[in-house]
Formats: structure tokens, C-alpha cells, sequence
């Protein structure tokens, strides 16, 4: 008999065990057969949105016990149910509204959201028409969605989002660094926040849970200092005081927020342009997803998707590249399901380039993955159902 790996939709999503081909042909065709049956009947195949006069979507998270979704679409918020009927919308937002996640714990949607000097945020001032100045300025918005019950909401005059500042990527991004290839800006190429998502400790399956939240990552190919994913985890349960109204004035870019999060972790895995896009924990696999724009540097694998093992304690180490920090605590990609692997640098990944613009969990093996696009009335995107396969080449298929 031949020892194979099959994939299965359940609580221990993948594992091992010798069994005669035929049998295990016929289990799996049973078991993912009755999975995407029961997904198909409950969860739609596809749910539209847009277009909109926007930027593009920047991620999404679903309020399960009420089968809420939500969109950042740059500088708005949308709120859908499962069909794409549109329930409300946050508009307004001069700043880069990035990914998205629901912390089911106090019911919020918490999004990244910044106001920078750099390409991306002259852009967003020029597109929405703005001729205001901003210093610098990085934060956590907490959105509640039960407020979020019609359309066009400013979020300056309905009290609809509170921020909160995080001061140590104001200075990471502010930071100028010398390393062996010279001098540059931003420290670890930190361009800002997008990747956010709500887990455990990293090396740990269960527990207390964390706000993630991963640093945006210029694709220079000049310097080796930026070839790490950087992530952030901090405690929110006493968030509260630091919580403050959104204000879109020079006077109003508050700095109230955490010294510095609770951990900061690597997970090499070369670079890639403008860091992780979409972070999403999957609680069943206990893998961190990382959804990125591919990198430039030709050393690389450039994979479009990464995962990191959540249940592996990190290690400190050396961090490759980087003299100005002595050692850091470097989380490993993950080997339990099978991915690709780069023999030159020993990274591992997908060439799946969908998923930057939204990825998101559902359970039992499917995801969300977002299809965005543009046209003269805006910007839109489909949010597609797949599932998780066993093959390295091919990871995820749709569900048709």
C-alpha cells in the first residue's frame, strides 16, 4: 500500500495515512464532495460589489453571526450582506484605508489606516480633491459596524470610527538607516501599515487573542534590509483609552495609542512590493495567510502567497540584512500542507497572484479571494468562493 497525503475538510484539515489508492480516491471524492455541496448551498458562489468612485479594494472582513460583509475600498467603508445588497458606507476617508478584520470579542471592524507623504498618499489627496496637509501619521480604525445603517456616512460628524495611533511605526517609517549597502529611508522599508488580522500568540495554537497587524514594505531592490514581512501584535482589550474621534486636520492627527505592541515578529520570506496586503488567521489550519504583490528581486521566488505555522515558537535570530537590530524573533513559513519551496533560499510559498486585494477564511476550507476591477464607472470586485486543494501548483479552486 502507498503512503499519501489527501486533504480533508475538517477539524484536522490535512493528515496522513496508508491507504489502498482506490479507497483513498473514493474518500476524498466523498469528503469534498459533501463539502462543496453544503458550501454551495450555504454560502453564495460570488458576491459583487462596485463599482465604485474609488480606489481599489484593499481587503475584507465577514461578520458571521449576523452575515455582514465589509469592504475598504481605499478611502470608504462598505457594508454589505452576503448577496452584495449595500446596507451602509463609511465615505470620506482622505487617508489609505487598508485591510480589514472583525474582532468577534467586542463586535468592531478594525482596518489600517494611514496618512503618509509618499506616492500613495499624494495620490489619494489628488484623487479625492483634497489640498490638505498631513504630518506623517499612522493608526488602527475602529469601525462600528451596528452604526453603519445607510449610505454616505461622514465619519468627522456620525460617530461611527474611533483611531488609535501606533507610534512605533511612525517610527519606523521616519527613520533613516545605514546598512551594508548604504544609507536609507524607513527602517525595515517600512512604507506603513495594510496586513491586519486577529489571532493568538504566535506559537500558540489557542488563547488569548492579538491584534496582527503586518507593516507595508517598499520593493527596493537596492538594499537587503527589507526582505522580511514585519508583524506586530498587540493586546486591545484596554484599547478603550486610547481610542479617539477621527479628525482629517493637521490638528486633529492625534497621537494617542501604545508605546510600542506587546511582540514584534519576522517571517522571511524575501521582498515583496508594499509588504502583505491581505493577513488572514485561519483557526482551523492555524496558519497565518500572508497575500502579497509579488517582489522584483530576481534571488527571490517572488511567490504571490505565503503562510507562516502559527503553532511553531518563534526563534530569536540574526536577522539577515539587518546590522542595526542584534536579533529578532523570526516566525517560520509553514511545511504542514504543501507549498512550493525555493531551493536556492529555502522559501516557501504559491504562485498564486489573487488574494492582495482580499482573502478571507470562511471555514471547513473555503475562502473568500477577490477578484477586483476597474472600468469608467470605477472601482469593483467579486468576491469568489474557493477551496483549499493538496497540490502546491494549483492551491486554491474555484468553486463553480
Amino acid at each position: 500500500m502507498k503512503k499519501i497525503s489527501i486533504f480533508a475538510l475538517n477539524d484536522k484539515p490535512f493528515f496522513t495515512m496508508k491507504l489502498s489508492l482506490r479507497i483513498c480516491i473514493c474518500l476524498v471524492a466523498a469528503i469534498l464532495g459533501a463539502s462543496i455541496a453544503s458550501a454551495q448551498t450555504s454560502l453564495p458562489r460570488t458576491i459583487h460589489s462596485g463599482p465604485f468612485k474609488s480606489g481599489h479594494i484593499q481587503g475584507i472582513a465577514i461578520d458571521h453571526a449576523r452575515n455582514h460583509v465589509y469592504m475598504s475600498y481605499t478611502t470608504m467603508l462598505i457594508k454589505t450582506d452576503l448577496e452584495g445588497n449595500i446596507l451602509g458606507s463609511v465615505v470620506g476617508l482622505v487617508g489609505h484605508l487598508g485591510d480589514l478584520t472583525f474582532n468577534q470579542q467586542d463586535g468592531k471592524v478594525y482596518g489600517t489606516l494611514e496618512y503618509k507623504d509618499d506616492s500613495i498618499g499624494k495620490n489619494i489627496l489628488k484623487r479625492e480633491g483634497s489640498d490638505k496637509q498631513f504630518p506623517n501619521s499612522f493608526y488602527i480604525a475602529i469601525f462600528d459596524g451596528e452604526k453603519i445603517d445607510h449610505q454616505g456616512i461622514n465619519p468627522e460628524k456620525e460617530d461611527v470610527v474611533k483611531t488609535v495611533y501606533l507610534q512605533t511605526v511612525f517610527e519606523d517609517y521616519s527613520a533613516t538607516v545605514q546598512t551594508s549597502e548604504g544609507e536609507f529611508k524607513h527602517r525595515l522599508g517600512c512604507s506603513g501599515v495594510d496586513g491586519i488580522s486577529i489571532g493568538p500568540k504566535f506559537g500558540k495554537s489557542g488563547g488569548k487573542l492579538y491584534l496582527t497587524v503586518a507593516y507595508g514594505v517598499y520593493g527596493e531592490t537596492a538594499r537587503k534590509d527589507n526582505d522580511y514581512q514585519v508583524l506586530h501584535q498587540y493586546d486591545v482589550s484596554k484599547w478603550a483609552k486610547y481610542e479617539r474621534p477621527l479628525a482629517q486636520t493637521v490638528e486633529g492627527m492625534h497621537k494617542s495609542g501604545p508605546q510600542a505592541p506587546n511582540n514584534v515578529y519576522y517571517a522571511f520570506t524575501g521582498n515583496t512590493n508594499y509588504g502583505i496586503q491581505n493577513l488572514e488567521y485561519d483557526p482551523e489550519l492555524k496558519l497565518w495567510w500572508m497575500a502579497v504583490y509579488n517582489g522584483s528581486k530576481k534571488e527571490y521566488p517572488n511567490y504571490g502567497i505565503f503562510a507562516v505555522d502559527g503553532t511553531i515558537k518563534p526563534s530569536k535570530q540574526q536577522l539577515k540584512g539587518v546590522p542595526y537590530i542584534k536579533k529578532g524573533l523570526v516566525v517560520p513559513l509553514q511545511q504542514r500542507i504543501p507549498s512550493l519551496k525555493d531551493k536556492a533560499t529555502g522559501v516557501r510559498g504559491w504562485n498564486f497572484f489573487l488574494g492582495s486585494t482580499g482573502f478571507y477564511p470562511v471555514g471547513n476550507g473555503f475562502y473568500y479571494i477577490s477578484h477586483n476591477y476597474a472600468n469608467k464607472e470605477g472601482q469593483g470586485s467579486n468576491l469568489n468562493l474557493y477551496r483549499l486543494t493538496d497540490e502546491a501548483d494549483k492551491p486554491f479552486i474555484r468553486v463553480e
